[in-house]
Parts: structure tokens; sequence; C-alpha cells
């Protein structure tokens, strides 16, 4: 049984989301993450570990334990 609880942590990882821990799928995207929250991609500007990512990288940002994401709407209008 060693083996089945090795492989459940790893299923798992903690990120900072905006100041708060969240868990985040081991391999998960940045893109995938955002998706699973519910936030429209669309409507959001990202950062990880304090360094902008473009919406067409988020795809290929493999979160990782630690990261710290911040999620911001861009101010429009003038």
């Amino acid at each position: 049984m060693p083996s089945s609880n090795r492989a459940a942590s790893n299923d798992s990882i903690t990120v900072d989301f905006n100041g708060q821990p969240m868990d985040a799928r081991a391999g998960e995207s940045l893109a995938e993450f955002i998706d699973r929250l519910g936030k429209d991609p669309n409507q959001l500007a990202t950062a990880v570990n304090a360094e902008f990512v473009p919406r067409d990288m988020r795809k290929t940002l493999i979160l990782q334990q630690g990261d710290a994401i911040m999620t911001f709407e861009p101010i429009t209008g003038g």
C-alpha cells in the first residue's frame, strides 16, 4: 500500500493563488488551472512568480509546487 499513498500525494501540489494557498493538479497547466476555477481567461491577465504570462503561453506553462499565481483584470477605458 505505500506505493498507492505515494501516488496519491503526487496527484496534487500547493500553489499560492492571489495570496491564498490552493491545490492544483500535478502536471496541470496555468490554462487548465484557470479553466477549472471557472475564470474567463479572456478577462484576465496572469503572472506566475511575478512574471507576466501571455494568454497564448498559459497552455504550456506547467504549474510547480509553491508557484505564486496572480490574476488581475486589465483596466480599460479612458
